[in-house]
This record gives structure tokens, C-alpha cells and sequence, in this order.
């Protein structure tokens, strides 16, 4: 071979060379496989040594803390105040349901009762009122007190039984000749006259007060504040006559109840009834003014 094809061989094989990607070191290359499989050998050892988590842990991890937005706060406000009116609705609706089976007759005589209370409050209204404006007025104010404070006593004697008392109001008279009747009728029936509008209620001869208590006894009779009474019950009652009566004979009420014990009832109107039963007075154990 001459020298110049061996000048044209080596320029053949250097321009090949140049031509060819830079081969990666051997050495380099066997480093970075055992990189990468040491990585590989890392990743599962880490993956298995990671504990996992229970059904009951991811749900909690995944409550709390909550994260609550805007959106869903109102919307939480607007069920509540939903729920809340529903509930109140369902209560007005359960308290009216008593009035909505009644008789046209008991519905007019619940209005009636009403009307009346209301007459009663705005005439005590107007009697306070005018006591105010004649302590006002008057150029003796400490007689006028005076006055009003006896007259206020004599009210509250009434009230406690401790002063007889007069006015216009009902008899009321019980005949029970098998002994049915009891205790719990009679309470009844002073409930009834108290609702109505009674001032004063003597049973018999024993005055009935506000911490009255019945109880049955022996032989047909009932305890009345510890003095046994029997028939005929005696029913003394002042107030108004047109109100008190209706009371008695509403439909299901005293009078009917007790007819159905077979027991004659009778009740009569007076201009002046005199209930002159009379209690001592009792002096509190624990209850004092406030303006001591």
C-alpha cells in the first residue's frame, strides 16, 4: 500500500470518528446503573415501611379539620331557621287542635270568659289609675293614703278570708243522697267558679281561700281544710251571676258530672249573697315584703 492511500485510510477513519456520538465512560456508566438500582432498591423498602391507614382513620383525616365554605355555612343557617319555624308551626298547630273540635256553644263561652277577664283587668287598670292621680291631686296626700290603704286592706281581707264579705252572685247546692260525690268534684267545681270571676266562695260553713285543700273522708263526707263537711254541699259565691252559671253548665262540665253520680244539682242567682265564714290570719313562715 503506498503512502498516500494510508494518508486517505486514516482521514476516512478520523472523519468517522467526529461523526459518531462521545461514547459514555465504562466506568460512569456501571455507576449510574447501580444509582438507579439503588433508588429502585430505596423506593419499595420506604413504601413498605410507610403504615397504612384504616378505613376509620382516612374518614377522620378526611373530616378534620373541617373545611367549610362560604356557600355551604349559609345554606347550614338557612335549614336550621327552616327546621326551627317547621317546629314551631307543628306546636301552634297541636295547641289549636283543642279549640278546632269544639262546640260552636264552648267556643262562645270561651269568648265570653275572655271578654270578661279583659273587662276585669282594664276596670283594675282604671281603679289604680284613678287612686294615682287622686294621690296626685290631693292637697292631704297622707289621708288619702290612708284612706286607700284601708280601703286596700279591706280587699285583701276579702281575698284571705280573714272579713265577711257581700255582693250579688249564685248558690250553688249539691244533693248527693248515694255518697258519690267526692273530693276531686267538688275542687272542680270551685276551679270553675274561680275562673269565672268569683271573689268569694264559701263551702258550708268553712271559707275557701287560696290555699284550700280537699280531701275525701268516711262515711260519704269530704275534709274541706281539715273540717269534714257533708251534703248537701253548700256553695255560697259572690261575683257576677251571669258569669258564674254558664260556667257550671258548660257541656262535660261540674253539673253534668255530677248528675251522671246521680247527684241533683241546683244553682240560684241573688243580688246579695253573704259569705260570713271567716279564717285567722295567717302570718308567712318564709315569705316577707320586699320593702323590708
Amino acid at each position: 500500500m503506498s503512502e498516500d492511500e494510508n494518508k486517505n485510510k486514516n482521514n476516512e477513519q478520523h472523519r468517522l470518528r467526529k461523526e459518531l456520538p462521545d461514547e459514555v465512560a465504562p466506568e460512569a456508566a456501571d455507576g449510574a446503573d447501580q444509582a438507579d438500582g439503588a433508588d429502585d432498591a430505596e423506593t419499595p423498602a420506604a413504601e413498605t415501611k410507610k403504615p397504612s391507614l384504616t378505613g376509620r382513620q382516612r374518614l377522620a383525616k378526611g373530616l378534620w379539620p373541617p373545611r367549610v365554605s362560604r356557600a355551604q355555612l349559609i345554606v347550614a343557617v338557612l335549614l336550621f331557621v327552616l327546621g326551627l319555624g317547621l317546629a314551631i308551626q307543628v306546636r301552634s298547630n297541636s295547641d289549636s287542635s283543642a279549640l278546632r273540635g269544639a262546640r260552636q256553644e264552648d267556643l262562645v263561652r270561651i269568648l265570653d270568659e275572655l271578654d270578661d277577664r279583659t273587662q276585669r283587668l282594664g276596670d283594675e287598670k282604671q281603679r289604680l289609675e284613678g287612686q294615682r292621680t287622686e294621690l296626685e291631686n290631693s292637697s292631704d296626700q297622707a289621708e288619702e293614703a290612708r284612706k286607700q290603704t284601708v280601703e286596700r286592706e279591706r280587699q285583701l281581707g276579702i281575698l284571705a278570708g280573714t272579713v265577711a264579705a257581700q255582693g250579688p252572685g249564685i248558690t250553688l247546692t249539691i244533693t248527693d243522697k248515694k255518697g258519690a260525690v267526692q273530693a276531686d268534684m267538688l275542687l272542680d267545681a270551685i276551679q270553675e267558679l274561680r275562673a269565672a270571676g268569683a271573689e268569694a266562695i264559701q263551702v258550708n260553713d268553712v271559707r275557701v281561700v287560696a290555699d284550700t285543700y280537699l280531701t275525701d273522708a268516711s262515711g260519704g263526707k269530704v275534709s274541706v281544710d281539715g273540717h269534714k263537711i257533708g251534703e248537701p254541699f253548700v256553695f255560697k259565691v259572690i261575683g257576677k251571676p251571669q258569669d258564674l252559671e254558664p260556667a257550671l253548665n258548660i257541656p262535660g262540665g261540674v253539673v253534668q258530672t255530677l248528675e251522671k253520680e246521680q247527684a241533683t244539682v241546683t244553682v240560684t242567682q241573688a243580688q246579695k249573697i253573704v259569705v260570713d265564714a271567716l279564717r285567722p290570719a295567717k302570718r308567712p313562715d318564709y315569705a316577707q315584703s320586699s320593702s323590708q
